[in-house]
């Protein structure tokens, strides 16, 4: 776990991309790297996967996507999937900076369609049951071309989750509220901006200690359904 304030931020000479790398193998995310991207305002120099996928999510600020030849509006809360191979270019007008999620992972075997649609928006997806009082909302995932990396927003009503464990391999990163994550034995303070890595079969459980929902940005693999569960324990 760590918090995206507590890693140094990095920038390629004038690019407008400021990228700070959360979570990857120096932190035992060995399969998902999680980087937190600031794009100030201008066209920013092209943003290269190296050979991996990966799943793209607005925080904040508003800009478009240049991938494959076709520009799309970005906007808050939409998410983005992005082949191997392939290269992007964020275009902000400004004055805002843009900031993004991005989350890769090993390419799948095969040829990839383009995913359709490109970009994905959370109002426009419905939610889902996640247990009791708790839903999700999936962005990139199986039915807009993404073969095997799940991307959602989760909501978790104050009070405590129980236990449970999922077969894939998870982050997350904490959008709105604050509270705790219980795992081995450990209580860990969370807030907007906590990122955190959920191997397979490990046992956790988050804690909204808030009044208002909680909502976490979640990307796994293999690809999935959120909601179910490896073990749970009795509510």
């Amino acid at each position: 776990m760590v918090h995206e304030s507590d890693v140094r931020g990095h920038r390629a000479g004038v690019d407008t991309a400021e990228i700070r790398v959360t979570l990857d193998p120096s932190r035992g995310s060995d399969r998902l790297e999680q980087r937190i991207i600031r794009f100030a305002s201008g066209r920013s120099r092209q943003q290269k996967l190296d050979g991996l996928q990966g799943i793209l999510y607005v925080v904040s600020g508003r800009a478009t996507l240049d991938v494959g030849g076709e520009t799309h509006e970005l906007e808050p809360e939409s998410g983005a999937y992005l082949r191997p191979g392939e290269h992007f270019v964020i275009d902000n007008a400004g004055p805002e900076e843009l900031v993004a999620v991005l989350v890769t992972t090993w390419p799948p075997d095969g040829k990839l369609a383009p995913p359709d649609p490109r970009v994905v928006r959370y109002r426009e997806r419905p939610p889902l049951p996640a247990g009791k009082d708790r839903e999700f909302r999936y962005l990139v995932h199986r039915d807009t071309g993404s073969p095997d990396v799940t991307q959602f927003i989760g909501m978790i009503p104050p009070g405590r989750t129980p236990n449970h464990s999922h077969v894939y391999d998870e982050v997350i990163y904490v959008l709105d509220g604050r509270g705790s994550v219980h795992v081995e034995g450990r209580t860990l303070p969370i807030e907007p901006g906590t990122c955190l890595h959920l191997p397979p079969l490990l046992e956790h459980a988050l804690e909204n200690e808030g009044d208002t929902p909680m909502r976490v940005l979640g990307v796994f693999h293999p690809s999935g359904d959120p909601a179910s569960r490896a073990y749970e324990a009795n509510e």
